[in-house]
């Protein structure tokens, strides 16, 4: 896995002089998936960096997938375009019409492009939704869902930034999109929280990912490493786990 970041020097995905070599690099070395931040833009980005609002979009992602097919592409925050939380005018917008900036541009590029290896991963923007938003969250599910798949939609939730996961994915497991929503604008439901698409969302699809099976020895892989030999140090020495939230509080 690479993941690619733009930081003083904005690039684009697309770019053929410039980063086209760096895939024919990963290629070679046996690299296959390709992790790049999108969205979450704050509203005085221009300000402090004018001109890097384009490089922030997905406009880029459909061309270098088609152009690169042994690479799958997975676009952080799912180039979720609020930051830190959408305005009233952008969740009218989406009440009214099922359209999020740049989620949805992102699910067009498979039926656009003809392509198959662009994923979602959903950190920091389900985070940001789900208790101020939630139909807004849903929606976003639904919107990912629907145009990439349930099999190429990963979790995440920025969880160093935002505290223990644990919320957020308490939240995933009782969420549903409202019979309304489902009608107008097409979602499937979400199911059960154990269901083959949140079950799919939660962890099956990056264990595909990254060739773990779940359903045989592969998963004992992840008791012996040392991420696990610190949860057994953490339970033994009886600590309660802590469900504070962190991160932006919106005061408007």
């Amino acid at each position: 896995m690479i993941r690619l970041r733009r930081q003083k020097f904005p690039w684009r995905l697309d770019d053929e002089k410039l980063v086209y070599p760096a895939y024919e690099r990963m290629v070679k070395l046996g690299v296959k998936h390709v992790c790049v931040h999108k969205g979450l833009l704050p509203a005085a980005a221009e300000k402090t960096n004018p001109g890097i609002t384009p490089y922030g979009s997905v406009d880029d992602v459909g061309k270098a997938a088609k152009d690169w097919p042994q690479l799958n592409f997975i676009i952080y925050h799912a180039g979720f375009r609020p930051f830190p939380t959408p305005s009233e005018e952008e969740q009218r917008k989406f009440e009214e019409t099922g359209y999020m900036e740049w989620v949805s541009e992102l699910i067009d590029i498979p039926q656009k492009f003809g392509v198959g290896n662009v994923y979602a991963d959903v950190g920091a923007c389900f985070a940001l939704t789900c208790v101020t938003h939630p139909r807004y969250a849903a929606g976003l599910m639904g919107l990912l869902i629907k145009g990439l798949g349930a099999d190429k939609v990963c979790w995440g939730t920025d969880s160093v930034f935002y505290g223990s996961p644990q919320w957020q994915i308490e939240a995933f497991r009782r969420m549903e999109i409202t019979e309304d929503m489902r009608k107008r604008f097409g979602f499937a439901p979400l199911g059960a929280a154990d269901g083959p698409v949140k079950t799919a969302i939660f962890g099956a699809n990056a264990a595909r990912l990254y060739g773990l099976d779940l359903q045989k020895a592969d998963a004992q892989l992840l008791t012996g490493d040392r991420l696990a030999t610190l949860k057994s140090q953490y339970l033994a020495a009886g600590i309660e786990r802590n469900n504070l939230a962190y991160g932006y509080v919106d005061l408007g």
